[in-house]
């Protein structure tokens, strides 16, 4: 077994590189900074209104103050959407690499805005660096995902695809680790701390030049030749012919030679089952109350009789629990199939939170309850990382065949911008009135997508977009005429008069 594994990372040790430096420029980034604001704000607030007073010899107000930072909090989102929007054009015109390198110059442009804005005394600068970095965000999680999807061999196509998720969650974690006070988390430290976006952005422009570009985009400029080249700089030196001509095969099934729109893509009947398990996954993915659970985790931990110096680093467990299990699922998930850990992902995530809620309501009854609310925050992280968490982009990917992905991207990017800012501005306020009943919410959002997807999602493991389409037009077919006359009565003749 364990000579098997090198044989392989041997072999395909190209992809796995090609894998890191995807990463470290694509989902890394959106991961590092939804967590790396957490630590850093009170600083940074009070950077504000110091520079508010040095320009208007007044402090700024409470009110005001909280809105302006509403509003670099939610700039992110807003740049993200923006460059989702924009990825669907843009890689269609000039292609996925060149994207990539392209875009890495907006976080090195933010890095030095925020980088400066200390010295400039300037907030505006924060503001639209985190719309910058939000841009590159958009872009670069979309690309990385349709460009991993695009290298992966089928062998290791579930771990390249759970890698998009491996490098958002190492993205959050080491947020969280690198905003700690110990490190940059400081007063004089925070400037730096968000600068560091620009440092991942010049490692992968700088690599991935020695890279090739997607072996489907290739194959559309009919370059055979280089085709083949990546794949043997990707998969090893040897003969692969079979996927060649798999890929061909799925090129000449295009029904156009341009790539479709998003407009398109909700217009194609025959992908529509596609879009719907596209909606319910996403929606299940960032409405199920991960992000929620980070934010009500410190109040579990103080209930819990934690000290609060212990806070940050229990938070940090959390984080180092999720990145932990989504690894597992890349290892397990080519072994087990998708289906199967998404959807125990779900029943695992719906019983904890079920029961979260009953020792937060209760915690006041039994001393040990908290530590019981713990143990299920903990569990449920788990849970959520070894299901959806990892296997959510790897279906995706693999539901869509390669002219429609992009446009399936641009919806994704779209639903999970809005889901990120809804649950960051509504969450606090629906917490503040529900208290640990606002967990029914996501209970519901995710068994009900759940059911959906336990009904309609077929298996996606070891098959091409085209035979996954097949077999969802077959079962959709199957659902759709089962209400028809029965084999045994079909021979049976009526007789029509017209009176």
């Amino acid at each position: 077994m364990a000579s098997l594994w090198l044989r392989d990372l041997i072999q395909y040790r190209g992809l796995l590189l090609m894998i890191f430096v995807l990463g470290i420029g694509g989902s890394f980034q959106y991961g590092f900074h939804i967590s790396v604001l957490n630590s850093p704000s009170l600083f940074i607030k009070e950077f504000i209104n110091d520079t508010w007073i040095h320009h208007y010899s007044k402090p700024m107000g409470e009110n005001s103050l909280r809105i302006l930072w509403s509003f670099i909090v939610s700039s992110y989102c807003i740049g993200g959407m923006l460059g989702s929007l924009w990825s669907g054009y843009f890689t269609s015109k000039y292609g996925k690499k060149r994207c990539l390198i392209y875009s890495d110059l907006i976080p090195i442009a933010a890095a030095l805005l925020v980088g400066c804005s200390r010295t400039s005394k300037s907030f505006e600068m924060i503001l639209i660096g985190r719309f910058l970095y939000g841009i590159n965000a958009g872009f670069g999680f979309n690309i990385h995902s349709q460009y991993a999807g695009e290298i992966a061999h089928k062998k290791l196509r579930g771990f390249t695809n759970t890698s998009i998720s491996i490098f958002v969650t190492i993205g959050k974690l080491m947020g969280q680790i690198l905003g700690l006070s110990e490190i940059l988390g400081t007063k004089s430290k925070w400037p730096l701390l968000l600068g560091l976006n620009g440092m991942w952005a010049l490692v992968q422009m700088v690599a991935l030049p020695f890279f090739p570009e997607s072996p489907y985009l290739l194959i559309e400029r009919n370059d055979k030749d280089g085709c083949m080249k990546a794949l043997k700089q990707l998969w090893g030196d040897r003969d692969h012919e079979r996927e060649l001509e798999e890929m061909m095969k799925e090129q000449a099934a295009r029904k156009s030679d341009q790539s479709l729109t998003v407009k398109g893509l909700l217009e194609d009947r025959s992908l529509r089952w596609q879009i719907y398990m596209l909606i319910a996954l996403t929606i299940a993915l960032q409405l199920c109350g991960v992000n929620a659970i980070y934010f009500y985790a410190a109040v579990v931990f103080e209930e819990a009789k934690f000290d609060f110096s212990q806070i940050p680093y229990l938070t940090i467990g959390i984080g180092v629990c999720e990145s932990s299990s989504v690894i597992l699922c890349s290892l397990l998930v080519d072994r087990f199939g998708r289906r199967v850990l998404l959807l125990g992902g779900y029943i695992a995530m719906v019983l904890s939170l079920s029961l979260l809620i009953a020792t937060l309501s209760l915690q006041d009854t039994y001393m040990w309850l908290p530590y019981c609310s713990v143990m299920l925050i903990f569990l449920y992280v788990l849970s959520f990382g070894t299901g959806p968490g990892a296997t959510t982009m790897t279906i995706i990917v693999e539901l869509f065949p390669q002219e429609a992905r992009a446009a399936a991207f641009v919806i994704v990017g779209i639903i999970n911008w809005i889901g990120l800012f809804v649950i960051g501005m509504v969450f606090p306020l629906v917490e503040a009135t529900l208290g640990p009943f606002c967990f029914l919410i996501f209970i519901t959002i995710t068994a009900a997508c759940a059911v959906f997807l336990y009904i309609y999602l077929p298996e996606t493991k070891g098959k091409s977009a085209l035979e996954i389409k097949e077999d969802i037009n077959k079962d959709n077919l199957r659902k759709k005429n089962h209400l028809e006359i029965p084999k045994h009565l079909s021979n049976i003749s009526v007789l029509s008069t017209k009176l």
